[in-house]
């Protein structure tokens, strides 16, 4: 397991299943940075041009983008890039 932060969460503070993303990495031990996107509106748009929608989560873990609170997903690109 890596503590090295490969992981990127954008986020907003009310989104429940940002919640539950970023407690499941807690729970697993990885780490990510957090971008709430409320407050930062250049990551706002980036996160925009990469999935073309404005849903949260978006976590992108190595160059995989996921969009949503998609567990079998993320386990999957968290095992790709060797950080589970």
């Amino acid at each position: 397991m890596s503590t090295t932060a490969n992981v990127t969460v954008y986020s907003t503070s009310w989104c429940g299943f940002c919640h539950q993303a970023k407690k499941y990495f807690d729970s697993i031990g990885v780490k990510y940075n957090d971008i709430n996107v409320e407050e930062d509106q250049q990551a706002a748009e980036d996160m925009v041009k990469k999935t073309g929608q404005m849903g949260v989560p978006v976590i992108e873990i190595g160059k995989e983008v996921i969009v949503g609170f998609d567990r079998p997903k993320i386990d999957t690109a968290l095992e790709a890039s060797g950080l589970k």
